[in-house]
């Protein structure tokens, strides 16, 4: 990849150049051995005696002329078929081409996309890649319910949503998926209480229970309780494996997922509010970048990765993680090489300044607009000094509310992760910095939405490489960026078995325009 870049960009440089463009345009593929002039008087020559020939030869094509051969003739009728034949595909070629759905490939772990000539935006993804696909999940109009009398099903389906609020959010879609290929019925699910964040939220505290209901009414049936009558509770599927699912039950969990699954009005309308005032923060209209930054300290904690800091922070980090893992750091000699090779792989989470760096290298000025949605950030102020000095207009939402205004959403903590989720949802750019479902399903609805809205994937294993190399200059580290992340924005992917459904949900979920 390091030499693709390199000539590439060389190449690049060579045909911008304007001394190499005139000398190109002057001289020509002409020899320093032969005068100009002569060189003239050849040509005039070859263009007298190929005018004559081209004239005998249309002239013989078309004619009965005895002298000319026919086994001549048939060579000549050959190749001028040849030629239309070869017309013919290489205009189906451009037709198709200007046609064919703006699709990236992978090539083992690169991915490539096709090139446009539109400028590049930091604000959207190309015009080319939004004409070529749409969503197609939702429910169908006219569509007859298939689910069968009620005192015909094959059972009832009852589930615990394990988790946060974006896990609960994934495992509802997989219970009602369930329901469908057992032909059952699903009971209403249950959150269950996060052990982390101690959250007592119910189903009907974050989402909209009657629209879940009737949304899906035409694919399973779900009742809000367990059946007065119904005493065996002791079946509850805790592993389910989605390999090799046919493509409706997919496109049904895509249904649920960015259909049936709608917050509470309250909750929609806040995050219109956030949306609207990060929008208009500078007086007028501007565009606004939403910042998903996982760097609390239980993240971390359990990455088991290294990071700069005080020998005496390092010492409380260490007993932190033996005291939460004890299993995975026995007695600590062998986290060091671990920390190298996880920073190596791109399994660390980004430091935020880390991601102020990658996000000027990208283009992105003082001046813009961050929403981030984050906990409390491991190491405080002093952590996230590099990443404001550069982006100072970063904010929360609670900066961009009053107590009042959020007080109503604090009794549930995944009201406040579904603020956040909203947010990020309707930003102009989404920036990840470490895996998750939060982000996962953010992308995921991005690309399902359209895939204008870019969704910044930063390559933390290259990322990690240029950090460390003290060799390299600006220039060539903004290079690497650019180049690296044209493809990491959210665009059109082509699927892979097993792929993930959340992140990438363009099939069976989608359908060509």
């Amino acid at each position: 990849m390091a030499e693709l870049r390199h000539s590439s960009s060389l190449g690049s440089r060579a045909s911008n150049s304007p001394m190499k463009r005139d000398a190109v345009a002057v001289g020509g593929d002409s020899s320093p051995l032969i005068p100009d002039n002569h060189l003239a008087h050849d040509d005039d020559e070859h263009d007298r005696h190929s005018s004559k020939d081209r004239d005998r030869q249309l002239c013989s094509f078309f004619t009965d002329d005895p002298r000319v051969s026919p086994h001549n003739s048939r060579i000549s009728i050959f190749f001028t078929l040849l030629l239309l034949l070869v017309g013919l595909v290489s205009l189906f070629r451009i037709f198709h081409n200007l046609n064919a759905p703006y699709l990236c490939k992978k090539d083992g772990i690169v991915l490539h996309c096709p090139h446009v000539k539109e400028s590049p935006s930091l604000w959207e993804n190309p015009f080319s890649s939004t004409t070529s696909w749409k969503p197609c999940a939702e429910r169908q109009a006219g569509v007859l319910p298939e689910l069968p009398p009620e005192n015909e099903t094959n059972g009832y389906i009852f589930i615990h949503a394990e988790g946060g609020l974006n896990q609960q959010r994934i495992a509802i879609c997989n219970a009602v998926a369930v329901a469908k290929i057992l032909n059952a019925t699903l009971i209403l699910p249950v959150l269950k209480q996060d052990q982390i964040w101690k959250d007592q939220t119910k189903f009907e505290d974050i989402f909209d229970v009657d629209h879940f209901i009737d949304y899906l009414k035409y694919d399973v049936r779900i009742v809000r309780d367990i059946p007065t009558w119904f005493t065996d509770k002791s079946e509850l599927f805790t592993s389910i494996r989605y390999d090799n699912v046919p493509p409706e039950i997919n496109k049904l969990r895509c249904r649920v997922n960015y259909h049936a699954l709608k917050f509470l009005p309250d909750i929609e309308q806040m995050a219109n509010s956030l949306a609207s005032r990060m929008r208009n923060r500078t007086g007028s209209s501007n565009p606004y970048m939403a910042l998903h930054l996982r760097f609390e300290k239980g993240m971390v904690g359990l990455s088991f990765c290294d990071f700069v800091g005080t020998r005496d922070e390092k010492a409380k980090m260490a007993e932190y993680r033996k005291k939460e893992w004890p299993r995975r750091y026995k007695n600590g000699s062998h986290l060091w090489q671990l920390a190298l090779q996880k920073r190596k792989e791109g399994r660390c989470p980004l430091e935020p300044g880390e991601v102020a760096v990658i996000l000027r290298a990208m283009g992105y000025p003082k001046e813009t607009q961050i929403y981030v949605a984050s906990g409390q950030v491991y190491g405080g102020q002093n952590r996230m000094a590099p990443l404001r000095n550069m982006f100072p207009n970063l904010v929360t939402k609670e900066e961009l509310t009053t107590k009042e205004e959020l007080d109503g959403f604090r009794k549930h903590v995944t009201s406040l992760a579904a603020l956040d989720f909203l947010v990020c949802l309707k930003s102009d750019v989404f920036v990840m910095t470490h895996g998750g479902n939060f982000a996962k399903l953010i992308i995921g609805a991005r690309r399902y939405m359209g895939h204008r809205l870019k969704s910044i994937k930063p390559d933390k294993g290259l990322m990690s490489k240029s950090f460390g190399d003290p060799y390299m200059g600006w220039a060539p580290f903004v290079e690497d960026v650019v180049v690296t992340h044209q493809t990491r924005t959210g665009l059109p992917e082509e699927t892979f078995p097993n792929y993930d459904l959340w992140e990438n949900p363009l099939t069976p979920c989608m359908c060509r325009a």
